[in-house]
């Protein structure tokens, strides 16, 4: 009988661990961790790094998917040595475990490692170059992690979903307030990128870690990959979007007004990327997943709102025009 694929998983209370934890295939058997106990989750603190070596020593896990980050973009320019610890001191402190137990590494990252000067989709094989540090402290996790032999990166775009703090959630507040007063939102047109909902980012970690394919990732030949939903948009795109859909869903009465701004318009502590639009094309066909538009998967995630009847979102989140990524 094969044994189960043991999997250490961090960020297991956040957006994306919550989706993982809701779809883990059968033949895993998970750790789930979180930055506290309860519920479940076994407290394990990304800061600390040799609380991250001794959960690897502990569990001997096959590998550790380290969906937890420190995501706080703008209030990264302010605990730099706090994003550099979570970001980039955990993948370091797993890689340097796994090394000794034999097991492997998945590390989540995001499309802000890139600075946004070209305009055609990032391929994974294209050196970073963050504009904050928030970019730079997740840089820094790939290249700790990539020091692992059989350590894979992930690196994703614009996460939201039905739970946590995220773009989408806040927006569905704002549109239902500002729509009673009829007061506009206004939201950055000039940062694109794509939406990617936590239940197709979630069936792609698992893919990436060679669950649920036939080839048990034999097929992916490159160790850094990227995964987001179909399509292309602005943030002003996005949130045009929620309003139109969130309607059509019944979470909202009517959508709000979205007028578009300019990044310099919405001035932030953290500089953001003007382009990060991922090239998956060659991580969709090595784990055998055919994208959704991120509009469908949008229009999903509004279902699962609406089935567990939530018709008014609530919970803070990134105010318009300030991205929340992975």
């Amino acid at each position: 009988m094969t044994p189960p694929l043991r999997v250490l998983l961090t960020g297991a209370g956040g957006q994306l661990g919550r989706a993982l934890v809701a779809s883990v295939p059968p033949g895993v058997e998970l750790i789930a961790t979180g930055r506290r106990s309860g519920d479940g989750l076994v407290a394990l603190d990304l800061a600390d790094a040799e609380a991250c070596r001794t959960a690897v020593r502990s569990h001997r896990p096959t590998w550790v998917l380290n969906a937890g980050a420190y995501t706080a973009v703008d209030r990264a320019e302010a605990e730099a040595e706090l994003a550099l610890a979570v970001n980039a001191g955990a993948p370091r402190a797993f890689a340097e475990a796994l090394a000794d137990t034999g097991g492997r590494l998945l590390q989540l990252s995001t499309d802000f490692v890139y600075n946004g000067s070209q305009g055609s989709p990032y391929r994974p094989e294209q050196a970073t170059d963050p504009l904050g540090v928030y970019g730079a402290s997740k840089a820094a996790g790939e290249a700790a992690a990539l020091e692992l032999a059989g350590a894979r990166v992930l690196r994703t775009s614009w996460v939201y979903g039905p739970v946590g703090h995220n773009f989408c959630l806040t927006m569905l507040r704002l549109h239902a307030s500002r729509a009673a007063g009829r007061e506009p939102l206004g939201v950055v047109a000039d940062q694109v990128g794509c939406p990617t909902a936590t239940h197709t980012l979630a069936a792609a970690c698992w893919r990436a870690i060679g669950v649920g394919t036939p080839t048990t990732g034999s097929g992916l030949e490159g160790r850094i990959l990227h995964w987001s939903d179909a399509g292309v948009a602005s943030w002003y795109d996005f949130a045009v979007a929620i309003g139109e859909l969130g309607v059509v869903a019944g979470l909202l009465d009517q959508a709000a007004e979205v007028r578009p701004l300019t990044s310099a318009e919405y001035p932030t502590p953290a500089r953001r990327p003007s382009y990060s639009l991922l090239d998956c094309s060659g991580t969709r066909a090595a784990l055998g997943l055919e994208p959704l538009h991120w509009r469908t998967a949008l229009a999903a995630v509004l279902g699962q709102l609406r089935d567990a009847g939530n018709p008014a979102p609530g919970g803070a989140g990134p105010e318009p025009g300030t991205a929340g990524p992975p």
